[in-house]
């Protein structure tokens, strides 16, 4: 049976679908935007976790959720739906509200959200102003970023799937300290971090719209930390990233593969691009490759405890 909402299945290239950042630069700024606006409301109701992991998003299915957010007795969930290009809001006691996913300004989404959520007796505050934005325009007054394109925003959606999907094979092998697979709304980017478990130096800051201490706690110890990007005016195109914090003498020189990976010397990261990835024979066997060679770097560099840290036998099936 055929549903109205079902997607065409996805084979071949088009599990790892071409995003070329310039078909879609203002849909990836709007989207950023409703995502920090979805973000923000999941932080100010949820008990802070270490390194602001109460704050993320997580890939779905369908899309993007906040997972159940509380609210007093009650809870409540909002998910972005990339395949039927909508916003979901469900609460505990039953109740259902939904947006539709359309061009519209970033204020008009805002607005239309809240009253969504003050219908269902959700009444939250948020600080509106957007985190990790240079030029930031409050939510409520941002009328110049209006753009969704539903094909590229269901490509980013299908990226971030296989990119959560490899992230998490990747994250079975240690069992140290590991955050999980999740969407950092601020930045715009999924990512999972490993801890050698020793603290590390204060972080200097300086993250636009970010207080100091929230960067500082996020960083209080040593990371080597992985993650998809979309692309941005910094770096146009879609990649994957590596880094370690505080990155090890001799970082930035360690040999990881494959062939396409490069250290990124401005951004104090190792950088493979999206489309090396999914233009490969095997994209998850090259990705978990970078993975790999970027942790070993920042784990051999840094003395990390290695066989303390991670399992004796790496329980992955044979690649197909």
């Amino acid at each position: 049976m055929a549903y109205a909402n079902q997607a065409p299945p996805a084979t071949g290239a088009e599990l790892w679908p071409e995003l070329p950042f310039a078909a879609w630069r203002d849909t990836c700024a709007t989207l950023h935007l409703w995502t920090q606006i979805v973000g923000k409301i999941r932080r100010v109701q949820t008990p802070w976790v270490n390194h602001s992991w109460h704050v993320t998003l997580y890939v779905t299915a369908r899309g993007l959720t906040t997972s159940p957010i509380p609210y007093g007795g009650r809870s409540f969930q909002i998910d972005f739906d990339f395949i039927a290009h909508r916003l979901l809001i469900h609460t505990s006691d039953g109740q259902a509200r939904t947006m539709p996913l359309a061009p519209r300004s970033v204020a008009d989404f805002y607005r239309e959200l809240f009253a969504q959520l003050a219908a269902l007796g959700l009444h939250v505050k948020i600080h509106t102003t957007p985190n990790e934005v240079v030029d930031a325009i409050p939510f409520e007054r941002d009328e110049m970023h209006s753009s969704y394109d539903a094909e590229y925003a269901g490509r980013f959606w299908r990226a971030l799937v296989q990119a959560d999907r490899v992230f998490k094979r990747f994250r079975a092998g240690f069992v140290g300290k590991c955050s999980p697979v999740h969407f950092f709304w601020g930045s715009g980017d999924l990512a999972v971090t490993r801890f050698s478990g020793r603290p590390a130096p204060a972080h200097p800051g300086g993250v636009p719209h970010c207080p100091d201490w929230v960067t500082r706690e996020a960083y209080s110890h040593e990371v080597s930390s992985c993650g998809f990007w979309p692309g941005g005016e910094a770096l146009p195109e879609a990649v994957f990233y590596a880094y370690a914090y505080p990155a090890p003498p001799g970082f930035g020189a360690a040999r990881v593969r494959p062939e396409a990976a490069a250290y990124n010397a401005a951004l104090g990261e190792f950088i493979l691009p999206y489309d090396a990835v999914r233009r490969a024979p095997s994209p998850d066997a090259m990705l978990l490759e970078f993975l790999a060679d970027s942790y070993a770097a920042a784990a051999d560099l840094g003395k990390w405890d290695r066989a303390a840290l991670e399992r004796s036998a790496f329980p992955f099936a044979p690649l197909r």
